[in-house]
């Protein structure tokens, strides 16, 4: 037995998500303390007693010298960020309008499609695994599969949501902090984002704590049902991350090119130029897209990966004998990394200052590295005192003996895999210098597709490793210690799009050019970093897709997947096209989308007399109004597309079509999404080396408005719908297809494979 007591494990797993939501409490106060309104006190008066008194001494000297006190650009601070947050939050309301629909439309299918296993009957059956005993009937799986289905959107909805909340509250916070020093800036964003992700990581996982609990109130001993319908939580979270990753970046998207093609290469005005009509409708999508999209999506991961790991144990030694303890083994590791997390984040914020720009980009990679090996001990920690020291796994009929030092190098790897994959996006896309439009073009794409190669190996040899150890549950784990950081990796994610808003905020008011250079480096940075984020969630998606795709494989009873049958040859071709297919979606959506943009910016340059010399004021809600119209109207065929394609395949073509489906689509949308999002990244920093002229080759190639800047402006252009929309959304479109069959499987095994059937 573990050292770890059921009594432990049931008080340790919630007291953990609740320390991560007071802590993420504790960083919201801290950011709340910058006031957004003019504080009529005297300059001088700083307070030695305030947070400042770290470097209080001098402090006045710049806070004059800069007006801090100015009236009119703190309200139009304020101002500016009321109207980036209505903007998000309505464009947010109206896409879960839109996406409640289909929820309980989707609900409704789950519901009779799982019930429609036995004819809807009450009685209960012989288990799937273990005939010998009796399970709860497929009914109970239907109904508790809608609930947590339902759960796990819902849970989704509200991270996306509040990340973005606290996004748009804290941008004009960090422009204001910005003039105290570049050091006090980067705690504001960096806490914020630190905000959004403790309070994700915390509530997935007290979500599906909870949920795990009440169900087992039915279930009691019937652990293979229970943990069978939990994987609807799972599917939940992902489906509300597809439309939220589409929808917003569509959003983002159409707004950023059609702002970036009029504003800079036409009319010569630099970047979030107040006189610009689509430049709030582009610091909306930042945070519609990168903060709320990207926080779903990982929520997605994080649900799907514990899923996957619980489905495998339910059937495992784990499951038959009720250890409750290792049971629960994925859940521990993710309590243990909110408390990893929580001394990491102390790192950036506490224990050192800040002080110079040079400082910001090596303080955020330290986070990834100090969370790394301190994750490290902490697996190992709990693979100690949770697991017994010999069990077995289920893989694919048979019981694997396993160690419990072995499940530790599975999700050890994991954890590794997920920091080189991160470095490597980091190092393809930094700073990358590049010459004129054509060849910024051929380098951008080479460049894309090299940097597949060693994020690939990485992935191959953590899957090789963990299922050599532990078969599927290894794999299973190993997404899991990807992802077991997850706090830290979304702090670093958000702190990119809110110190993207402080520039666009420090421009749009009017402050210095000083300020305007330090935003900047804060936003360079987390460019950088939000990279190594798309790294992240990239990475674990392929490890968690291949988890469930196992899962699936045992559930639906399918003993090998063998790839020379016809059956499963068609479907891992065509399922390796759908990740093209659904990019060609999403691109041509941020086009049209752009196109009306540009049309209605041309449009306001041209008919609203003084707009250009800054006299009349552009009209902001259009542009907004056209992003929300396009990326609603546009998110709905891609997203049916991934939703649809797993029921129709495995209803007409049965599960062994369907398994070379998810084969096919895993392989190739990983290397399609690494490259899109590296060659988007490289393109947009080899612009913003040419802006920050910081080194003699940036200045050779020109200041703003020179034809090579206007060749980077393009290729960024380019860039932009691959590295925001196409590349991140298509991780979940391999997860979402892979966590949709299982969810599926008993009704595909019993029903699916009507066309094989009739002939």
């Amino acid at each position: 037995m573990a050292l770890l007591s059921p009594l432990a494990t049931e008080i340790a797993i919630p007291a953990c998500a609740l320390v991560g939501i007071v802590f993420s409490l504790v960083q919201w106060l801290l950011v709340s303390r910058v006031k957004l309104t003019p504080e009529p006190r005297a300059p001088s008066s700083s307070s030695p007693g305030s947070n400042s008194n770290k470097n209080g001494y001098g402090e006045y000297l710049i806070e004059e010298e800069d007006g801090v006190n100015d009236h009119s650009v703190v309200a139009k601070c304020a101002e500016i960020q009321s109207a980036i947050s209505e903007g998000a939050t309505s464009f947010l309301f109206t896409e879960y309008q839109y996406v409640g629909v289909f929820m309980v439309a989707f609900a409704v299918l789950i519901f009779l499609f799982l019930g429609s296993v036995e004819s809807f009957s009450t009685q209960s059956q012989p288990c799937t695994y273990d005939p010998s005993k009796l399970c709860k009937p497929a009914l109970a799986t239907a109904v508790f599969s809608t609930v947590s289905f339902l759960l796990g959107g819902f849970t989704s909805v509200v991270s996306g949501f509040l990340g973005m909340k606290i996004a748009t509250y804290a941008n004009a916070r960090t422009t204001l902090e910005a003039r105290k020093g570049v050091g006090k800036a980067f705690i504001t964003a960096f806490r914020s984002g630190a905000v959004m992700g403790f309070l994700l990581a915390a509530n997935g996982l007290l979500v599906l704590y909870i949920a795990i609990n009440l169900f087992k109130l039915y279930y009691g001993d019937d652990w293979e049902g229970l943990f069978e319908a939990i994987t609807g939580y799972g599917l939940g979270g992902s489906s509300m991350a597809l439309f939220g990753r589409v929808g917003g970046g569509i959003y983002t998207k159409a707004a950023d090119v059609g702002a970036d093609l009029v504003g800079k290469v036409e009319r010569n005005i630099p970047e979030d130029d107040p006189r610009n009509p689509a430049v709030i409708a582009d610091n909306v999508g930042d945070n519609v897209g990168d903060i709320a999209g990207m926080g779903s999506d990982l929520f997605g991961s994080y649900a799907e990966s514990s899923c996957a790991a619980l489905v495998v144990a339910s059937i495992s030694s784990f499951g038959i004998d009720h250890d409750f303890t290792a049971m629960c083994y994925p859940l521990l590791i993710s309590s243990m990394g909110i408390l990893v997390c929580l001394i990491t984040t102390l790192f950036a914020t506490d224990f050192f200052e800040i002080k110079v720009v040079e400082e910001i980009e090596p303080a955020l990679k330290k986070q990834l590295i100090i969370s790394t090996i301190l994750m490290t001990v902490g697996i190992a920690i709990v693979s100690w005192i949770a697991l017994p020291s010999s069990f077995t796994i289920y893989n694919f009929g048979s019981q694997k003996v396993v160690k419990n030092w072995q499940l530790f190098l599975c999700v050890g790897v994991g954890l590794w895999a997920g920091l080189i994959i991160g470095f490597v996006t980091e190092y393809y896309t930094s700073n990358a210098y590049r010459t004129g439009a054509a060849t910024n073009v051929i380098f951008g794409l080479a460049l894309g597709y090299k940097s597949v190669i060693i994020p690939i190996f990485a992935i191959a040899i953590s899957i090789f490793v963990s299922f050599s150890f532990a078969a599927m549950y290894g794999i299973a784990v190993a997404a899991l210690g990807m992802l077991s950081t997850i706090a830290t990796g979304l702090a670093i994610d958000a702190y990119g799009p809110i110190s993207d808003n402080a520039g666009g905020i420090a421009e749009m008011a009017g402050m210095s050019h000083r300020i305007r250079e330090r935003t900047d480096a804060l936003d360079a940075a987390g460019n950088t970093t939000a990279a190594i984020g798309k790294g992240f969630a990239i990475g674990s998606a392929a490890l968690v897709s291949l988890a469930l795709f196992g899962a699936f494989v045992s559930r639906a009873a399918i003993s090998t997947v063998d790839v020379l049958t016809p059956k499963v040859f068609i479907g891992l071709i065509v399922g390796a096209m759908l990740p093209y297919w659904f990019s060609a979606m999403t691109m041509k959506s941020v086009g049209s989308a752009a196109l009306k943009m540009v049309e209605e910016v041309r449009r306001q340059f041209n008919t609203i007399p003084g707009l250009m010399e800054g006299l009349a004021k552009p009209d902001y809600a259009t542009c907004v109004k056209i992003s929300t119209d396009a990326s609603l109207k546009e998110m709905i065929p891609p997203g049916a597309l991934v939703m649809l394609t797993p029921l129709i395949v495995g209803i007409f073509f049965g599960v062994e079509t369907l398994s070379g489906v998810l084969a096919g689509s895993l392989v190739s949308g990983v290397q399609i999404a690494i490259s899109a999002s590296n060659t988007g990244g490289a393109w947009d920093n080899a612009k913003k080396y040419i802006e920050a002229g910081a080194s003699e080759h940036a200045r050779t190639l020109g200041p703003k408005g020179s034809e090579p800047h206007k060749a980077a402006v393009i290729g960024d252009t380019i860039g932009d719908p691959l590295k925001d929309t196409s590349g991140p959304s298509l991780n979940i479109l391999i997860k979402l297809m892979a966590v949709e069959s299982l969810v599926f499987a008993p009704f595909f095994a019993t029903h699916g494979g009507l066309l094989f059937k009739i002939f």
